[in-house]
């Protein structure tokens, strides 16, 4: 076999297994039917709201949390901010009992989201009661512009949740708050419409592909985790903790590394689809890349709990299938931005060299199109026409769904900057935690933390 055959070998190989999963996941997606729900009286809830300089939009997201969940404590962990966090919340818990502020300083501060979140886990530990049902004690996470669902609680508390003992955590859909606003993008109408665009395929992708990964992690038990809107049992944390030293730990992709450790600790995770949190979608490709970056790092990262995965006895067989494929992606893309560039080359170079020239291979050659468009295209643009299925873009043209068919094609090569980014970064040992600037925030502001 030539090295041209086992390129396009090993190309078709990786291009089975994606079509493959990609079948996978919409399957248990399509026939999913809605979860019941349980009292969520029957548990204590913590919100956990880690903070660096949010002065932007933590008051409004402390105030919507308490009104909707009047049980609910609200600790906001303040990363050492150089703006107005900690007095917004001091203003707070003056007239509620129920906020609670948590102050880092420096140089322990601004060590990343899980240091944060630990010193968050300390806090309620040394607060809560002896006596306290740590069991029934859940700790929610939910970023600084977050918007939890007014049901979240109920689904977290029924029977497929935390109703069930096994489970160890929880992880809500994830929605874009801003994926209909009129002017997500400041600036003339050209960047506005870039920003419509940018936040609505996120909506697309949060709401489709990766609900539908996360269900049919749902039935390999190996639901990942989220930086907003996650659950977990306060016990579940104290067992991570005792065997590993803290509940969060080093990955710039926290949340998932957190999910394992729970499949480890010999808990299951579980995926909340008829429940979610809302969250800021980014109007600028910028953001994005720093923000995709940050999370393909930290996936590379958690690439090395894969042994722990495989051999664990708690972590089902294809649950640690499912788990590898996702740890071991970043990689695959890596070998993809030579190998796809290089099968095209290759074969436009022997149709150039054919006997009878490139114009009459490329006239033999017809099917490739619909077959790129079929393997290539399709997988992806087929995305923004369930996500109108679902009702999630109400008034929207079946016309407007295939045009995000081929704009959700398109973004989706961001994927390919971000992990040759990201592998940059790994190879470097660049593990800054880089915070995405809020839309709320100026463009003068934070851009130190976007480099």
């Amino acid at each position: 076999m030539t090295a041209s055959e086992s390129t396009q070998a090993l190309a078709f190989v990786f291009l089975v297994i994606f079509l493959a999963y990609v079948l996978m996941i919409m399957i248990p997606f399509l026939r999913r039917k809605p979860d019941p729900e349980g009292d969520p009286e029957s548990f204590s809830w913590h919100v956990f709201v880690p903070c660096r300089d949010e002065e932007a939009v933590i008051g409004q997201t402390v105030g919507r949390l308490r009104g909707q969940f009047p049980n609910a404590h609200v600790w906001v962990i303040d990363d050492d901010s150089d703006d107005a966090t900690a007095s917004i919340i001091e203003g707070l818990m003056a007239g509620d009992r129920l906020v609670h502020l948590v102050r880092r300083t420096r140089p322990d501060a601004r060590q990343g989201k899980g240091a944060a979140l630990n010193a968050a886990y300390r806090a309620l530990g040394a607060w809560l009661p002896h006596e306290a049902d740590r069991d029934r004690t859940i700790v929610a996470v939910v970023d600084a512009d977050g918007r939890l669902a007014s049901n979240a609680l109920r689904q977290a508390s029924g029977p497929l949740a935390f109703g069930d003992p096994a489970t160890g955590a929880a992880q809500a859909a994830v929605w874009m708050s801003n994926r209909d606003a009129d002017r997500p993008a400041k600036g003339g109408k050209a960047r506005q419409w870039w920003g419509r665009y940018l936040v609505r395929m996120q909506d697309i992708e949060f709401r489709t592909t990766i609900a539908a990964m996360q269900c049919l992690r749902g039935r390999t038990l190996s639901v990942g985790l989220g930086g907003n809107g996650q659950f977990t049992r306060f016990n579940v944390l104290e067992r991570i903790a005792a065997s590993a030293g803290a509940p969060w730990h080093g990955s710039l992709l926290e949340d998932y590394e957190l999910g394992i450790h729970v499949m480890l600790a010999g808990y299951h995770n579980v995926y909340m689809h008829d429940t979610h949190v809302e969250q800021e979608g980014l109007p600028s490709l910028r953001r994005l890349l720093t923000q995709r970056t940050r999370w393909c790092q930290g996936g590379m990262q958690c690439a090395r709990y894969l042994p722990g995965i495989f051999g664990s006895q708690y972590i089902t067989n294809s649950g640690a299938l499912e788990a590898g494929y996702f740890l071991i992606m970043p990689y695959v893309q890596l070998i993809g931005t030579v190998l796809w560039p290089t099968v095209f080359i290759t074969m436009i170079a022997e149709g150039a060299l054919s006997a009878d020239g490139l114009a009459a291979w490329l006239a033999a050659s017809w099917w490739l199109v619909p077959l790129i468009v079929l393997t290539g295209i399709l997988p992806f643009a087929i995305w923004p026409l369930l996500y109108r299925r679902a009702g999630a873009a109400p008034g929207r043209s079946i016309g407007t769904a295939l045009a995000w068919g081929f704009g959700y094609w398109l973004y989706m090569y961001q994927s390919y900057v971000c992990v040759l980014r990201a592998f940059a970064r790994l190879i470097t040992g660049r593990n800054g935690w880089a915070k995405t600037r809020r839309n709320d925030e100026s463009d003068g502001q934070l851009l130190a933390r976007e480099a």
